[in-house]
């Protein structure tokens, strides 16, 4: 049966008896409290400069010591590993594997789950290729921005946009919005002069799809947009986008493209016309995929033609910033 603790001031008064030169047997005779208690209180008050009550180490874990440095090696040479991995080679080290227990352990290591940044693997020599990139273009982008069609594919979900969702409701109310029920992968283009065709993709996107999809939109959205012969398309280097087949159409349609370097920023200014397509469709609520086609449609077509033109003219500010961050790299 454990004993009842003693108090605080009969603690200060064994500390202070001891400090005067007191033996442990004097104050045990003197306190009336046995000798291994006043010694424990001594040794307590020598280690950690209090006789206040600490807090208790917890249930001791039952991860072994090696298991635990298994663990933290693991995490250390695979910052990517999941705990689920974890779990499996505690296993197989005969470990406890439980998600608490594996958590708490590397926690106490200073180990903590975060999401990861996005990182592009940047050489020197793609530094240098964007760089030289960057410049080359923005010396002719005064006069050639306006003659470049911008084309890009994305994904547009049925229930739910890639933005936070706000609500009003009353405390104590949590009101909820739809997401997923299906999406539709969408083909488009613009220039300074307004929006070009849009066309929904059927199925994944191959390198015959998109060339197909090229020979039936893309010389005729630059015909409407009124860029003439001399136009140039913008594409990034998605496999599809540079496949043999891909490349074949381009020269039998003697089409100009810019030559995007491997690694390079997304300066493509079609991103922000896909945000605002994205918010006037869902302000429409289509709730299936053949009424969710339809509204991007009509939407895109009403995307108003000042907003294209704003975006095309921050292509040179883009092709800046380009040069003022790879040009910072390229020092180091």
């Amino acid at each position: 049966m454990k004993s009842k603790e003693l108090s605080v001031d009969l603690r200060g008064r064994i500390v202070l008896r001891h400090k005067s030169g007191e033996g442990y047997r004097k104050i045990s005779a003197a306190l009336k409290d046995p000798m291994s208690t006043v010694a424990s209180i001594i040794r307590k008050w020598k280690k950690f400069k209090t006789t206040r009550t600490l807090p208790g180490a917890g249930r001791p874990s039952k991860l072994s010591d090696q298991g635990r440095r298994a663990l933290v090696r693991e995490v250390t040479k695979n910052p990517m590993v999941t705990l689920p991995d974890l779990q499996s080679s505690s296993v197989v080290r005969r470990e406890p594997s439980r998600r608490t227990t594996i958590s708490a352990a590397i926690h106490q290591s200073g180990l903590y789950g975060r999401v990861a940044r996005w990182k592009p693997l940047l050489s020197k020599r793609h530094m240098a290729a964007c760089l030289e990139f960057a410049k080359r273009h923005l010396k002719d982008s005064q006069t050639t921005k306006n003659k470049i069609l911008w084309l890009d594919e994305t994904k547009i979900e049925l229930f739910g946009v890639n933005a936070r969702r706000h609500v009003w409701r009353k405390p104590g109310t949590i009101p909820t919005v739809k997401h997923g029920g299906g999406s539709i992968m969408l083909w488009g283009c613009f220039s300074a002069t307004g929006t070009g065709r849009l066309v929904r993709i059927k199925g994944k996107m191959t390198a015959a799809m998109y060339r197909d999809t090229l020979d039936e939109n893309l010389l005729q959205s630059a015909l409407d947009l009124r860029l003439g012969q001399r136009f140039s398309f913008q594409k990034d280097n998605d496999p599809k986008h540079t496949a043999k087949i891909s490349k074949e159409w381009l020269q039998d349609n003697s089409v100009n493209f810019l030559e995007w370097p491997s690694q390079s920023p997304d300066v493509n200014p079609i991103q922000h016309l896909w945000r605002d397509l994205k918010m006037a469709v869902h302000r429409r609520s289509p709730s299936n995929l053949m009424e969710l086609e339809r509204c991007c449609k009509e939407e895109w077509a009403k995307l108003a033609k000042d907003r294209c033109a704003k975006l095309v003219a921050s292509y040179s500010k883009r092709l800046e910033a380009v040069i003022a961050a790879k040009g910072a790299s390229t020092k180091y």
